[in-house]
């Protein structure tokens, strides 16, 4: 085994450093999770804490690793007799993105609880990891479903397996850590607060710590055990510290005064739900014990605030995580009494890696000052320049691309064909808009697939290892042949070949690509606010229903990517929001660019299906014979079976229809802005037709 990266060498990273060492102290603060960008030493933070934790005892050849003072009396390995065990080193386990149920939670042998009326269980992840660290790495790529189990079992302190009424329960308390980018999507807000901890970390921009980190890189690179010989005395100091603070945790008092200000800054705050008081009180006393303290103060409080509270604050996937520090200073001082009414400075001193001075600040909005007319704090746009009707779209609809020639032969001055990005209209709840057929992707919400969590449709022989057993299937195979087996007793004789695996039937996620006209058309009359908002509404169903996003543009005489297919959500309206207008409609071009989008991700996730959101008056301009040419490009999609919808934002009292004879060409189905909203009275849910339906 290779010798892990020092935690007292990590440079800089207070924050994260103190984070994981409040949960090495008590893990029942609820574990760390570490947003950041890549290349901010997450990982490597992560991993040397496992050489920190103290040496445990077990019980020897217990696989779910019980105490032998306390063991758990119903460890499927049990019953243990109390009595001594043998040290051995706190594990680290990592769970890989692309684990299965059974591998994180373990698996039953399902051939023989039936045949013999055995439990063999063969531990998951879960057990491995009692009474260790749980590293999760990516965390926001995890599916929905393992992340829930996940969280659960390190809530209850157990791990729970059941199989058609075989149940299996062991121990399971873990320090859970878990990492993500926030670049490549967003944790749902339910599953953020069950973290108990946050930490925004970001790589330093002083040349000076950037040199240390390259030099202390290097020196670890050339000689790993000569590296973490020169930390050890350090190392071997916090692993002390972490001993003297778990013995003095239980003699921490919690008083009156400290825990009005907890749930005073949690009201001020307006959380939801009681659990970040309840995390807060449990951080601030561990504060309080990594200090050497038995009295927790308020500068415990303020440092449990901003570690436990800027993920609850988020109320869509495009708010920024992050407290102002002068409201919570001003809540600290108003609640305060006694002696918790002067400490709302810093977090405790006395550790190096605890400095709270830049606990909030790659999060904080109280600095921004956020625009108060956008969608839920997650669509304002800075104001335009100039007046409503600035840009000479108001007329003709058009606007001259920047460097072609008006109407009058002469050239438009630099940036005449460009309007400045509008703000977005108040998003709205949208129709479901899904994919026909029946598909096999990444599980989801948006649209009908075998997935391995769902209603039961059928069943099948299994293909490799059985996970969901079809038990009146498994017994109709069988039966025929308990006389040629010789069955004599009540039992039922199964063999492997009687299995059947259950086919389910849930919803999968799909690949939502939007094309969206930013021509000088779509400027006319402002409607590019409302088709702002609209497209907003739509990431938004699409962050629900767990889809891939992706952003298309066209504008002057060119389609742009302006994001490629992502699971960042909130990444894709940030570029809607700043998204400029004007130009002519280059329609051919933004659906070959579209076109070209979906051939590259089909070969990079086959089985994930895609939808295209065409956005569009259906205008086409610029060039020779932009209509025919962007007829052409539709029925592209329509000979690939594309699934694809057409949101018309015509307006006024004469309408062409264009748009829906784009519909027409793409094989798919379009809808105006106001039939979109859910609450429309055309349909409840409307299916986004394909040219050739595909079967089930």
């Amino acid at each position: 085994m290779s010798t892990p990266f020092p935690f007292t060498a990590v440079v800089g990273q207070d924050d994260l450093r103190l984070a994981l060492l409040l949960n090495a102290v008590s893990p029942a603060v609820g574990g760390v999770l570490v947003r950041g960008e890549k290349g901010t030493a997450k990982s490597t933070a992560v991993r040397a804490l496992s050489a920190l934790m103290p040496e445990v005892d077990v019980v020897a050849g217990c696989r779910f690793s019980c105490a032998p003072a306390a063991p758990d009396p119903a460890c499927p390995d049990g019953p243990h007799e109390v009595g001594a065990g043998v040290q051995r080193a706190a594990r680290m386990v990592e769970l890989p993105v692309g684990a299965s149920e059974d591998r994180l939670v373990g698996a039953l042998d399902i051939e023989r609880a039936l045949a013999e009326g055995v439990k063999a269980f063969e531990p998951g992840l879960l057990a491995d990891a009692h009474r260790g660290i749980l590293y999760v790495d990516e965390v926001n790529l995890l599916h929905d479903h393992l992340v829930d189990l996940l969280l659960d079992a390190a809530a209850m302190g157990a791990s729970y397996v059941e199989r058609e009424g075989v149940s299996v329960r062991h121990a399971a308390r873990f320090l859970l850590v878990g990492t993500m980018n926030p670049e490549e999507g967003e944790l749902r807000p339910q599953l953020l607060d069950r973290f108990g901890l946050t930490v925004e970390v970001a790589a330093s921009r002083e040349p000076d710590q950037r040199v240390e980190v390259v030099r202390r890189r290097l020196a670890y690179d050339d000689d790993p055990d000569g590296f973490a010989a020169r930390w050890a005395d350090e190392e071997t100091a916090v692993r002390a510290r972490i001993v003297a603070a778990r013995k003095l945790l239980p003699s921490v008092v919690l008083g009156d005064g400290a825990l009005r200000q907890i749930a005073a800054t949690c009201a001020a705050f307006e959380v939801d739900g009681m659990r970040a008081d309840i995390v807060m009180a449990r951080t601030a006393t561990t504060l309080a014990a990594w200090a050497g303290r038995t009295e927790v103060l308020a500068e415990d409080v303020r440092q449990a605030a901003l570690l436990a509270l800027p993920h609850r604050r988020r109320r869509n996937p495009f708010d920024a995580p992050g407290l102002d520090e002068d409201k919570l200073d001003e809540t600290l001082e108003e609640f305060g009494s006694g002696e918790n009414s002067d400490g709302s400075g810093g977090s405790d001193s006395s550790d190096g890696s605890g400095d709270s001075g830049d606990s909030g600040d790659s999060g904080d909005s109280g600095d921004e000052d956020p625009d108060p007319d956008g969608p839920d704090g997650g669509g304002g746009q800075p104001p335009q320049e100039g007046p409503d009707d600035d840009g000479g779209a108001e007329s003709s609809g058009e606007v001259p691309a920047q460097g072609e020639p008006s109407e009058n032969g002469q050239a438009p001055s630099p940036g005449a064909g460009e309007q400045a990005p509008v703000r977005a209209a108040e998003p709205f709840r949208t129709k479901v808009l899904s994919v026909p057929g029946l598909g096999e992707g990444a599980a989801g919400r948006r649209s009908r697939a075998r997935t391995e969590h769902g209603r039961t449709t059928g069943a099948r022989r299994p293909q490799g290892a059985l996970t969901k057993l079809h038990l009146a299937a498994t017994v109709q195979a069988a039966a025929p042949h308990q006389r040629a087996r010789g069955r004599s007793g009540p039992g039922l004789v199964v063999r492997r070949d009687d299995l059947r695996q259950a086919t389910r039937e849930g919803r999968e996620g799909n690949l939502v690509l939007f094309v969206v006209d930013a021509s000088g058309s779509m400027a006319a009359r402002q409607r590019m606010s409302a088709v702002k908002g609209a497209v907003l509404s739509l990431l938004l169903d699409a962050y629900q229903r767990r889809d891939k996003v992706g952003l298309v543009t066209f504008r002057g005489s060119t389609g742009e990517v302006a994001l490629p297919p992502t699971s960042s959500v909130d990444a894709a309206a940030v570029r809607l929001e700043s998204l400029p207008t004007g130009g002519r409609t280059p329609l051919a071009a933004g659906l070959l660019r579209a076109h070209d989008v979906l051939r590259v991700e089909r070969l990079r996730d086959p089985a994930r299906r895609a939808l295209m959101v065409v956005v569009t008056d259906g205008r086409a301009t610029g060039g020779p014979e932009p209509v025919t040419l962007a007829g052409r490009a539709a029925r592209l999609f329509a000979a690939d079976g594309v699934a694809s919808v057409v949101v018309d934002c015509e307006s006024g009292p004469v309408r062409l229809g264009l748009a829906g004879q784009l519909a027409g060409e793409l094989g798919g189905t379009a809808v105006t802005l106001d039939e979109l909203r859910a609450d429309s009275i055309a349909g409840l849910v409307r299916d986004v037709q394909g040219n050739s339906r595909r079967a089930a």
